[in-house]
This record gives structure tokens, C-alpha cells and sequence, in this order.
């Protein structure tokens, strides 16, 4: 069997990082694990060729080559992973399909003609599709309600990927998490269970990305990194003597839930083992909105003093925040505001609440015929009006959502925010805490910020240089730190236009600049 295996494009949006990837001489963040560790399952007979489409494009000579095309996709994906579909049905070849996407809406790619649907987790239904390939099957549809033990999930297909074309390497430690926010779609595809592999085997994953010669920032791509702490302490306390032992050739980023503020050998062991940045999803400082969307977790202790502890441990903060839950009260986007200046996170991820199929919140809202007809798909770009009917006025989230992002990512409050939060981050003594890059990168990352912020924009020339000479007086162990996210800021100067004009083509108008905002009549589906 001769298969191409495609990971569909990405629209631009908050995470893509265009600009940056850039100036930086990248083509995309992160790899696809999930399809590179699908590649893993299948047999060792097959020829496979991979093409991760953010990277560099198949070629016709791929599509002439293979008998079967795999894709995953997430719902971002939607228009490149359909459209990938009907051109291998066109070609007469055979599509399986997988990832959460399809897992969660299976008749788009349906629709669209895919033969196989190979959904939830493909350690369970990548054996399921082998067979009904062998038994001569021409189609079918391959789903588990049981869970895998990741413990036996396959080494990553790493030496697939052009590695030089990314800004991180990705691992995976773990699957699920504890908690019930309304809105998360991760419970329902990875269940409430946090599912850990072994320590030695993360580490055999690191070892065979050194082995490859990757040296730099790595991304663990958990949905909730601590879920199961005592599991990701056990795997802390291994790694620390492998990184010590290999000179520190990697620093991490992950996402992880407020409480790791609650638990000081958690976040020592975290710094201790290069963690240099986590993902929080903070959501809102309105407490009441985070009982109705049950994210408890983040009302147990005050966020800016969780914020506060977890910069002292050497890490820097993003963090995730929503618009437009059930019962949010006016000011709502201001208050978000003063949040993120208070505890200078320098890359807030401003979105619009959505109601993601299978959610808690999508039966919720259906069982209140609450959803919108025609908008039942979210795209998952942060930028696009909720698929539901919310409990204030669509036009004030949306002109909270915009004025929001767009005073947040003024390059003077952004430069601002990056300065004061490596300000308050504690590095840990005699050693860098930070992103890494190559020394060729490095240095055009470099040339290219002095000459874009340093030179080329008045508005912020000299805030620049200010900012810049303090950092290399007070903390020069986080120089690569705070030139990294300056180069960010290029970025996200070019996507709050962007943002703002998805917002006023879904309105009709710019809410920004209308007073008295008009109420569109919506259309509710069908229950």
C-alpha cells in the first residue's frame, strides 16, 4: 500500500504566528503529532510519504503515487481538509479520515466523499480500519467508546517531519482532564480521565528528537499538562536529570489549569526542568460567569495572585479569554482589560464564546433552542460571532471583542506588557529560561526586530530601546525571551486589523464605529 498522508492548512489566526514565522525564516509553530503518530500505527510494509501542507505542499507526482490519502484535521482545517477530500475522490483515490474534526462532525467529511472514518483515537480504530482494509472493505466508519492506554501509544514518526521548517517540537504526555468546563470539547473526546504515558517513555521521545538533532523550544501538547499531578510530577522528577545530564538542550511550553498555582513542588519541579512559558485558560475575572460555564477550578483562589506565583517560578503566562457566557454583564471586555494590564500576560487570546458540537454547552443550548441555523460548525478561528443566541446583545460582545483586541495589541500597551511580565518572571539562577532558537534564526530574528521596531515604527522606537536596555541590565537571562515575543508583536499588529474586519463582514458593519447598533433577527435550528 502505498499511502500520502496530508495535514490540511491553516487559516491565519491568533496562533499561526504569520508574521513572525517570517521574520524568524519559519513556516509553522508546531508539527502534527497526531498524524505523525497515526504513521506510527500502520504497517511496516507501506510506503508512506508525508506532507504537512503548512510546510511545503504535496506534489501531483504524490497524488499520482499513492492508493490511499489519510488526512486529520481540526475544525480550523475545515475548508483546506474538504477540500483535500473531494480532490482525492476526483483522482479516483481512496480518503480515510480522522482527528478531532471529523470525530466530532463526521458528515462533513462524509459529504465530501471519504471512504474511511477513522475517529476517536487511533491507537483503538487504526487496528479496526487495518482489518476492513484486509477484509476488502470499501468504506466504513471506525469509532471506540473504550479509551487507550497510552502507555502503549507508538513513538511519534518524528524523522517524517522537515523539523528545521518549525518554531517547536511537540510531545505528549498526557490525554484528557479532570475538570467539566461547559464549553470544552476535550472531555468529550478524551474523557475526564487524565490517560499518562510512562516517564521513560516521554523520555525515549526526547531522546529520539536529540538523536534526530533538535535543539531548542518544545511544546508538551496536553490539553491540561497537571491533570494527573502525581503522574506528572513522577515524569518532572526523571526529567530533570535528563536535561541536566544532556545540557539542557530543550526548554518546554504547555497548557495547564490555574490550580498549578496551588502546588509550589509542582511549579519547582516545572522550572527546575526548563518550563519556560504555560497556557492558562483563565477565560474571565467575572466570577459569576465562571460558575455558569462550571469552570470552579479558577474561583478557588484570586487570578492575579495565581499569576503572580506562577511568574516567580520562572515561567511566563499566556492565557486564553472569552466573550459572551450566559449572564455576563455589561463591561464585560473592559473588565478583561484591566485583568491582563494588571497582571501584564503579553499575549491574551481574546475569543467569542462557541458552542462546539457535543459540548455540554451545544446540548445545553440545543435542548433551549438556542443555536443558530447555518453557524452550527464553529471554525475555531477566535473571530468568529457565537453559533447561539446569547444572554446580552451579540453587538456589544462583538464591539468588546474588537475594541478589546484592538487596545490590548496597541503596540505601545504590547511592548509594555512584554517589558513588565519579564520584569516580574524569577528566572532560576546561572541558567537561560526562555525560547530557543538556532544561532542562524536567532540572529535574523534579531536584525529584523531592531530594524521594524527599533528603526522603521516612530510610535515606539524609543519605548523599544528603553525597554531593551533594562532587560539587558536586570534580566539578561531573558533577553531571547522578550526579543521573542517583540517579534510576536509584528504578528498580532497585523491580525487585530484582520480580526476587526472578520467581525465587521460577519455584522455588516464596524462596531467600532456605530453608536446605536442594530439587532439581526437570528435563526434558530431545528431542535
Amino acid at each position: 500500500m502505498k499511502a500520502l498522508l496530508l495535514y490540511p492548512q491553516f487559516p491565519q489566526s491568533f496562533w499561526s504566528y504569520d508574521r513572525f514565522m517570517e521574520i524568524a525564516g519559519l513556516k509553522a509553530v508546531i508539527p502534527p503529532l497526531g498524524i505523525i503518530t497515526v504513521a506510527a500505527l500502520l504497517p511496516k510494509e507501506w510506503e508512506i510519504r508525508f506532507s504537512d501542507r503548512n510546510v511545503n505542499l504535496e506534489t501531483e507526482a504524490d497524488w499520482q503515487w499513492c492508493d490511499l490519502v489519510i488526512l486529520s484535521a481540526m475544525i480550523v482545517q475545515k475548508v483546506d481538509f474538504l477540500a483535500l477530500i473531494q480532490k482525492a475522490v476526483r483522482l479516483g483515490k481512496k480518503v480515510a479520515v480522522g482527528g478531532p474534526y471529523p470525530t466530532s462532525v463526521p458528515q462533513d467529511a462524509l459529504d465530501s466523499g471519504a471512504h474511511y472514518l477513522i475517529l476517536d483515537e487511533g491507537e483503538m480504530t487504526v487496528p479496526q480500519f487495518l482489518e476492513a482494509l484486509n477484509q476488502g472493505e470499501t468504506q466504513g466508519i471506525f469509532r471506540s467508546i473504550e479509551k487507550p492506554d497510552v502507555t502503549q501509544s507508538p513513538m511519534p514518526r518524528f524523522d517524517l517531519l522537515q523539523r528545521d521548517a518549525y518554531c517547536m517540537m511537540a510531545i505528549q504526555f498526557s490525554r484528557g482532564c479532570p475538570f467539566n468546563c461547559e464549553f470544552c470539547d476535550i472531555i468529550s473526546l478524551y474523557g475526564r480521565k487524565p490517560r499518562t504515558k510512562e516517564p521513560s517513555q516521554a523520555l525515549a521521545e526526547l531522546q529520539t528528537l536529540y538523536d534526530l538533532g533538535w535543539r531548542g523550544s518544545l511544546f508538551i501538547v496536553d490539553d491540561n499538562f497537571i491533570g494527573n499531578q502525581r503522574n506528572v510530577k513522577r515524569f518532572l522528577r526523571e526529567l530533570i536529570p535528563w536535561m541536566q545530564q544532556h545540557n539542557y538542550p530543550f526548554t518546554f511550553i504547555t497548557e495547564a489549569s490555574v490550580n498549578l498555582a496551588e502546588d509550589d513542588e509542582l511549579l519547582h519541579l516545572m522550572r527546575e526542568a526548563g518550563f519556560y512559558a504555560v497556557f492558562l485558560g483563565i477565560e474571565t475575572p467575572d466570577q459569576d460567569s465562571l460558575q455558569v460555564t462550571r469552570k470552579v477550578q479558577n474561583t478557588r483562589n484570586p487570578l492575579v495572585e495565581a499569576c503572580r506565583k506562577i511568574n516567580q517560578a520562572g515561567i511566563l503566562i499566556y492565557a486564553g479569554f472569552i466573550l459572551g457566557f450566559d449572564g455576563e454583564r455589561t463591561g464585560a471586555g473592559e473588565r478583561i482589560q484591566a485583568f491582563v494590564e494588571q497582571t501584564s500576560i503579553p499575549q491574551p487570546m481574546l475569543g467569542i464564546l462557541q458552542a462546539p458540537p457535543n459540548t455540554a454547552l451545544w446540548n445545553r443550548l440545543k435542548a433551549e433552542q438556542r443555536l443558530l441555523e447555518g453557524s452550527s460548525h464553529p471554525t475555531g478561528d477566535q473571530n468568529t460571532l457565537m453559533n447561539f443566541i446569547p444572554t446580552r446583545p451579540i453587538a456589544e460582545i462583538a464591539r468588546d471583542y474588537v475594541e478589546g483586541f484592538w487596545t490590548l495589541y496597541e503596540p505601545p500597551n504590547y511592548l509594555r506588557r512584554c517589558f513588565q511580565q519579564c520584569l516580574s518572571i524569577v528566572p532560576p539562577p546561572g541558567r537561560k529560561q526562555t525560547m530557543q532558537f538556532s544561532l542562524g534564526k536567532g540572529l535574523r530574528l534579531v536584525a529584523q526586530i531592531i530594524w521594524h521596531q527599533g528603526i522603521r515604527r516612530p510610535e515606539i522606537r524609543w519605548q523599544f530601546w528603553r525597554q531593551l536596555w533594562t532587560i539587558l541590565l536586570r534580566k539578561p537571562q531573558l533577553l531571547n525571551m522578550y526579543l521573542g515575543l517583540c517579534a510576536a508583536g509584528e504578528h498580532f499588529w497585523e491580525y487585530r486589523v484582520l480580526a476587526r474586519e472578520r467581525i465587521t463582514q460577519q455584522l455588516g458593519y464596524d462596531p467600532m464605529k456605530i453608536s446605536v447598533l442594530p439587532k439581526p433577527e437570528p435563526m434558530l435550528v431545528s431542535s
